[in-house]
């Protein structure tokens, strides 16, 4: 299909299945979400369009590169880890060669969080596609009159068999952790077993290995095969009361409108007025992608944890997994804390269990389907859990408390590493700092990653922060000796703080700043010798926690503010190709400012702590209209599954988190007139932005509640039963609104 048709599919049809066509006037809020966006990636892994119900297990999109690739390998069943695993496959054919898995060129598809319908047209086939949490519905439409009709289905890596219309099998993630699927389809094949060299061996039900494939064939001509299938991470047997329970029929569009009203359901927690069409979309896209992960594992009350190997009872309180907490913590886990409390206090929970079935007690950092992969660095579900204790989610403290503690205390801060603390994490204890390494040092400490390296300056200033939420559950737990002594590791960003340069510097182990040293470029690769992903300029801002202390060590308000400016102006300082050929995470560029990673999102709204939110309302407003549109390229980097698209949602409603453990929130300029957020007690937060416009995006003043406010900031206690925030916009800046020091955010120490 050429690119240029494509594009037009893409903007034109993203909200609809055949069939369903409005006018925009009649649009309900799940036909805003365009799953397209962000399909096609600046530099790394793009954004797919993800066919899932809100926080389900079975989640689907179409096997491609990106969106510009001309053909799907086969169609989706499952996805088992976000934006990088898979597992089955089936593939449609009509044909004298059939294969395990088909490439297929694809034209006129639509796709919407629910289902999908998608022409194959070198076969002239078509299907359609329905969603619903553990089990799914193909409907297979063959329109070759004079050529037999397949049906292959695929395990990768394990076995399948077949038995009357019933096809099940297995494939193996890790060696102890494997998907099951069980398939029924609604016609008796002429022909059904193992897929060997290109020919069906019907004397085989059974087939293992690499590919292991059983294939249907039906008569020539046969217009229509219809494929209901169930999954499981227990069994093929629960993989079939998993479909029993959910699809008793294999009616797509049956499955679909139930999937629809679903998601308008969940989406209907945000309902906002004004704005332009183009906004709206990526609103509700963004909140739509905060919904992919973490997935609900349990099935009919039990689940599989591959963090013992065994199946479990969930007690009435489901289990969730796949949630990179790296990304996910700075706002994904807020919105959901703000909105969906019971949800978040059952995937903290879950965080509870595998501390508890890995048998280290240590808190996991990068729950995975299959297992925690302790990917990235530090140890951020302590923040999740300061975060939904102080706003009070029901959170076990006490265990919260001892299994945080126990993965600062014991396992060691390497970035990737999952091992026991080794000599660096002695050194930190005793320096308050992650030691780098001189140049031609060779490492000794074999914990670190050969490709990952120490990371130092980001581990320090992670772990610091980390240290201070750990501080905040023991000072809810009225352990004060515990909660000043983790308070005071919590300054430990201070360390590596150069007062010449006013940068996070990495420091040898003699305690001597690296020199020569440039905060763009030195690093190597990701910058990962000193600082993670992202270059100096970045980590500058990373001590959420103390941005009153920051001001203080670069001198004051006048002078962060000009730091802060110049973020956002310093030049890349080489070309594009050279900038990103070391940096390729450091994407959606303004200036140094890179909107496309994580640990920069907190950085427009830093300006609120120094006496100028205006300056946050014009970046906030203008890193939304730059980097997050309405089109294929509309995300600038890495999603993560909500961990930047929920600083969209934020952003767009007018308020964010920066600092998870105060439950805070700091304003900026909503982009809608009229916002209301359901929480999760039913109650609405009214936010109404008089004269809201591309151009009036400056507060002039405010009321909360029906008083005067004059804070840049509000508690989550103000809104936790509801409330309404008036905003009377403008064109011009009101320099004095919110500039007060006495009216900063909250932080660790006072601002002098």
């Amino acid at each position: 299909m050429p690119i240029k048709q494509k594009l037009v599919c893409a903007c034109a049809l993203f909200g609809l299945l055949a069939g369903q066509g409005l006018h925009a006037q009649n649009k309900e809020l799940v036909d805003y979400v365009n799953p397209y966006i962000g399909n096609i990636s600046h530099l790394l892994v793009p954004t797919f369009a993800t066919v899932q119900l809100p926080n389900s297990m079975l989640r689907v999109y179409p096997e491609r590169g990106d969106y510009t690739t001309e053909q799907v390998n086969g169609l989706p069943v499952i996805v088992t880890n976000h934006r990088e695993r898979s597992a089955f496959n089936i593939s449609p054919y009509q044909g004298t060669q059939p294969k395990a898995i088909v490439p297929l060129n694809y034209d006129h598809e639509k796709l919407t969080p629910y289902g999908f319908d998608i022409e194959l047209d070198d076969n002239q086939m078509k299907a359609r596609y329905a969603v619903s949490h553990q089990s799914a519905v193909y409907e297979l439409n063959f329109w070759q009159k004079d050529k037999p009709v397949y049906v292959m289905i695929n395990s990768r890596d394990g076995g399948m068999h077949c038995t009357g219309n019933a096809i099940s099998g297995f494939q193996r993630l890790t060696d102890q952790t494997k998907v099951y699927i069980y398939a029924e389809v609604d016609r008796s094949p002429m022909q059904m077993g193992a897929l060997e060299n290109g020919a069906i061996n019907a004397s085989k039900a059974s087939v293992e290995g690499r590919n292991a494939c059983i294939a249907l064939r039906y008569a020539d001509g046969t217009p229509q095969v219809r494929l209901r299938y169930g999954v499981s991470f227990i069994s093929e047997e629960q993989a079939k009361k998993n479909l029993q329970r959910e699809i008793q029929h294999f009616d797509v569009d049956v499955v679909a409108a139930k999937g629809r009203r679903i998601w308008n359901e969940a989406l209907a927690n945000i309902q906002v007025k004004g704005g332009s069409e183009d906004q709206k979309t990526v609103l509700y896209t963004s909140y739509y992608r905060t919904f992919e992960r973490p997935i609900c594992y349990s099935e009919d009350g039990k689940y599989w944890s591959a963090y013992d190997g065994a199946v479990h009872e969930d007690g009435g309180i489901p289990f969730y997994t796949d949630d990179w907490i790296w990304d996910t913590y700075r706002a994904a886990h807020p919105l959901r804390a703000l909105i969906q409390p019971e949800k978040e206090e059952h995937i903290i929970e879950s965080y509870l269990r595998m501390a508890e079935q890995m048998g280290t007690l240590w808190m996991p950092t990068f729950p995975e389907v299959t297992g925690d992969s302790r990917r990235m660095n530090s140890n951020h579900g302590i923040a999740m859990v300061a975060d939904a204790l102080y706003k009070g989610l029901k959170v076990d403290a006490k265990r919260g408390y001892a299994y945080s503690r126990k993965a600062l205390e014991e396992k060691t801060l390497a970035p990737w590493s999952g091992n026991p603390a080794g000599w660096i994490d002695d050194f930190y204890k005793q320096h308050g700092y992650i030691p780098a390494l001189k140049e031609g040092e060779k490492e000794t400490d074999s914990n670190v990653s050969d490709f990952e390296k120490r990371q130092p300056v980001a581990v320090t200033l992670g772990t610091a922060y980390d240290e201070w939420c750990l501080s905040r559950i023991a000072s809810y737990l009225n352990k004060n000796k515990e909660a000043s002594y983790y308070e005071r590791r919590g300054r430990n960003y201070r360390t590596l703080f150069n007062h010449e340069t006013s940068f996070f510097h990495p420091k040898d182990k003699e305690g001597n700043f690296l020199q020569p040293f440039d905060y763009r470029f030195s690093g190597g690769i990701g910058a990962r010798d000193a600082y993670d992903e992202n270059n100096g300029w970045t980590y500058r801002w990373d001590v959420q926690h103390n941005v009153a202390d920051l001001i203080n060590l670069m001198g004051g308000r006048e002078q962060f503010v000009k730091n802060l400016d110049q973020t956002f102006i310093e030049p890349m300082g080489r070309g594009k190709r050279e900038f990103y050929t070391q940096l390729p995470d450091q994407t959606g560029n303004i200036g140094q400012f890179t909107m496309a990673n994580e640990p920069s999102l907190h950085i427009p709204y830093l300006y609120n702590y120094a006496g100028t939110p205006w300056k946050t309302q014009k970046r906030v407003r203008q890193v939304l209209n730059t980097w997050f549109r309405n089109d294929l390229m509309g995300v600038p980097g890495d999603e993560d599954g909500g961990g930047l698209t929920s600083f969209v949602v934020f952003s767009s409603i007018g308020f964010y988190p920066v600092t998870p453990g105060f439950p805070a929130y700091n304003i900026s300029s909503p982009l809608f007139s009229d916002i209301q957020v359901r929480l999760g007690n039913g109650k609405i937060f009214h936010i109404i932005a008089n004269n809201c416009s591309d151009e009036n995006k400056y507060i002039q003043q405010a009321t909360l509640n029906g008083r005067t406010w004059n804070m840049p900031w509000f508690s989550h206690d103000d809104i936790k039963n509801g409330g309404t925030l008036i905003l009377e916009m403008g064109k011009h800046p009101n320099k004095s609104w919110g500039a007060d020091k006495k009216m900063a955010p909250p932080s660790l120490d006072a601002e002098q």
